[in-house]
């Protein structure tokens, strides 16, 4: 497995319940396919550099996880369709300990 990062937005205007269940569906779409989440850390609302439909801000959330390369994939799909995230980047961590 390698280790990787994932920074997502979430829409400031999303209560806390959708938060709450957006943050589930990321972390069950990375340990239904095998893999484990190392750290989650909720960087709370922030001004975005530029404006994303027409939000200025967002709420950053980033997740250390390490997963299969394969199913990283599916991930970004999850990501890509759930509406209260405005943007998200995967990156894999070169100098974590991989297994």
């Amino acid at each position: 497995m390698k280790a990787y990062e994932l920074l997502y937005i979430i829409d400031p205007s999303a209560t806390e319940e959708v938060r709450a269940a957006v943050t589930a569906r990321i972390d069950n779409a990375i340990i239904g396919q095998g893999g484990s989440i190392d750290n989650v850390d909720d960087w709370g609302k922030r001004k975005l550099a530029y404006e994303i439909d027409g939000l200025n801000e967002g709420n950053y959330i980033l997740v250390n996880f390490q997963a299969d390369p394969t199913h990283v994939q599916e991930l970004d799909r999850v990501l890509r369709i759930t509406d209260a995230v405005k943007r998200h980047m995967i990156v894999v961590r070169v100098n974590a300990e991989q297994e």
